[in-house]
């Protein structure tokens, strides 16, 4: 590494893989075609991957690529492919979203890396620590982290520790995020998110762009981050320009060696952001400073001469690569130079026989000036030695086709990283048949939802800030009481443990876990563990991933259709969110603040889309969800459900007699009152 903490740049395309390793990038990470978070960037086909790769190594500079995207069950074996194409690539690690193809990954391909994407919404130490029990080398960890978060993480896990520092910060806690789903069918969690967040939402007593923050930028912080413990800097922008790409590694390099330049960081600014950028999540001030949009002055500030100006960021070759140079003159032997980097030593000789020097014989200072001309490649010459018999003579040319064919053969030979070896193993799904009669499972945000009337109601799961009191009167109810794990945990992770540590003196030994952070803590406290929609089960292979840490019962993805549903495969008892608005974000800055307080609020707010239609917002721990403006509702299409054990009704803002009458409906198989949805059952997602 050229730096003692890696900086990561974003590489959407060629020119921007050259944006960053000219400009002082320890790694890229990059796409192929398919099956990555950024499906509209250019990517790379295997064949430019693998010159890539070979372009980067030659520089010093790793390469991780991008598999950071759910996959689906017929798209397993073309996964598989991408995998073993990538290890014959002798990239350097995979960022992976998926937990069964993380398994895939870990089963054949021993000899890549692992990094966990953000999008696996890892929060907290437990997290991370799960992580690693998954075969994960890395945890790319979420925006929305304070420093003391990042810092209690990284100081307590031997797993290194990746944070972005500069780039596009969304509202929803990455992976978390359903709202372009639910809109159009393209999912964040695909790699196609349509930006709907980027629209107008509009709180009350707000500007209306209530869901877009301003842009990330910790670059004055990247040393803070290397004091704590985070080994690597991580620059978002993959759509975004080579030029964005050179001015985003230059300022973060600069900044690591406490160099500022304010020209260089006003054209940053200019060339992409939205009203500026922010450190809001970083220093843990979170409120209405951290909105911004994409305004009519951040475009034009883009001009073509403030382009032109960053692209000679990069449009000449950087001396990157330390070379030890031995340089050989001897008399009666051909001329010979080695030249040894980064623990690879070539070595070429000329024909040439040194003749007797007639009046002018060489010196060492001579040839050392000659060998140290490496400009227009990477490498510089760190040391010259040379040995050299007296009264010799040598023509320039020899002595400089010499060095040209060693720093070329260096080249070579820094390029060539031995693929990684790949086994074709036999992907094995046992097929699943759900038990019969259906099932009920409720979860309630209140214990005033509860519904009298618990017939075929097997699981109740009730929110983990109950008073003790209720706690005790509600486990005697004649169903499985189990208890939520918050989605978003952040820095509250020991107030949780020790609010499921009361839930387990009262009796109560079931979790409803929807996310990793919740299930490693109630995995470690020793609850059995029901996993929820969000923890993105979206093919068999992740069945058997959860399957494998105990969990019994578990929520498929809101994303899959009633067809995919009926297929997936596994052990576990399975089923899928029947009624209730699903939470399209889980946010830490709560979008209402933008316009009103929380005692303004009084927990009864929502948001206004252009559409007049209208997304409840409910705040919990320290952390926000946006509901939708209507309710998933199935209870008329059961005969459609096929291959599941139960449905859960996730009730939010209802009172108890609508959580009635909507169970009661489902008892009957009818319809509902009112306007509901069909979420994505029918729909299939990009």
């Amino acid at each position: 590494m050229k730096n003692k903490i890696e900086v990561l740049a974003p590489a959407g395309s060629a020119e921007s893989v050259k944006a960053a390793v000219r400009c002082g990038a320890d790694a890229v990470y990059m796409g192929t075609k398919s099956f990555n978070a950024r499906a509209k960037a250019d990517n790379f086909s295997f064949e430019e991957l693998k010159d890539t790769v070979d372009y980067c190594h030659s520089h010093d500079t790793a390469v991780h690529i991008t598999m950071n995207t759910l996959i689906s069950d017929d798209e397993i074996p073309a996964a598989k492919s991408t995998v073993e194409r990538i290890c014959e690539t002798g990239a350097d690690a995979l960022i992976l979203q998926d937990l069964g193809i993380g398994q895939l990954v870990r089963k054949a391909c021993k000899g890549i890396d692992m990094h966990a994407s953000t999008q696996m919404s890892v929060q907290t130490l437990s997290g991370v620590k799960l992580l690693k029990e998954l075969g994960f080398k890395r945890a790319v960890l979420p925006r929305e982290l304070s420093r003391e978060e990042i810092k209690h993480i990284a100081e307590n896990t031997d797993m290194e520790i990746e944070c972005f520092v500069h780039g596009a910060l969304c509202m929803c806690v990455s992976g978390q995020c359903y709202m372009s789903s639910m809109f159009g069918a393209r999912s964040g969690n695909r790699g196609l998110c349509a930006q709907p967040c980027r629209l107008p939402f509009k709180a009350d007593g707000s500007d209306g762009y209530d869901l877009s923050l301003k842009d990330l930028s910790l670059v004055q912080s990247v040393n803070d981050l290397a004091d704590i413990g985070v080994v690597s800097l991580k620059i978002e922008g993959r759509m975004k320009r080579p030029e964005y790409v050179a001015a985003a590694v230059t300022s973060v390099v600069n900044s690591l060696k406490n160099e500022n330049d304010e020209e260089l960081n006003r054209k940053l600014r200019a060339v992409f952001s939205r009203s500026g950028f922010t450190t809001g999540y970083y220093e843990g001030k979170l409120g209405k400073d951290m909105f911004g949009t994409r305004g009519k002055d951040d475009v034009t500030a883009a001009t073509n001469s403030v382009l032109n100006e960053l692209s000679h960021l990069y449009e000449k070759e950087t001396p990157l690569i330390p070379v030890s140079f031995y340089l050989s003159v001897l008399e009666n032997e051909p001329v010979s130079l080695s030249a040894s980097a980064n623990g690879k030593t070539v070595f070429v000789s000329d024909e040439y026989i040194p003749e007797k020097a007639l009046n002018k014989p060489l010196t060492k200072e001579g040839l050392s000036e000659r060998i140290n001309k490496c400009g227009g490649t990477q490498f510089y010459a760190e040391s010259i030695e040379v040995e050299l018999d007296e009264g010799l003579i040598v023509p320039a040319s020899v002595i400089n086709n010499l060095r040209r064919s060693a720093l070329e053969s260096l080249n070579e030979k820094l390029s060539d990283v031995k693929e990684k070896s790949f086994t074709d193993i036999e992907v094995k799904i046992p097929e699943y048949k759900s038990e019969k009669p259906l099932k009920f499972n409720i979860r309630v945000a209140s214990l005033g939802q509860i519904p009298h009337n618990l017939n075929n109601v097997e699981n109740l799961y009730i929110p983990i800030d109950c008073d003790e009191n209720l706690v005790e009167k509600v486990k005697n109810l004649p169903v499985n009481v189990g208890v939520e794990v918050p989605r978003g945990i952040f820095g509250r992770e020991n107030k949780v443990k020790e609010l499921l540590t009361v839930f387990k003196k009262c009796g109560i030994n079931i979790a409803y876990c929807s996310t990793l952070d919740a299930l490693a803590i109630a995995r470690e406290l020793g609850f059995e563990i029901h996993t929820g929609f969000s923890m993105n089960v979206f093919n068999s292979l992740s069945v058997g991933v959860l399957e494998s840490l105990g969990v019994k019962e578990m929520t498929l993805s809101p994303e899959l259709t009633v067809n995919r549903i009926s297929k997936i495969g596994g052990k576990a008892k399975r089923g899928i969110i029947g009624y209730g608005r699903l939470p399209l974000m889980l946010t830490r800055n709560c979008p209402i603040k933008n316009g009103k307080t929380c005692a303004d609020c009084k927990g009864d707010s929502y948001l206004t889309d252009r559409m007049g239609m209208k997304f409840p917002v409910m705040c919990k721990m320290g952390a926000s969800e946006i509901l939708n403006s209507q309710p998933i509702y199935m209870g008329d299409r059961l005969d459609e459900i096929r291959n599941v054990d139960f449905i859960t009704f996730y009730f939010t803002k209802e009172k108890r007699e609508m959580c009635e009458a909507v169970i009661d409906a489902y008892r009957k198989g009818k319809g509902v009152k009112g306007n509901f949805t069909r979420g994505l059952y029918y729909r299939e997602v990009e």
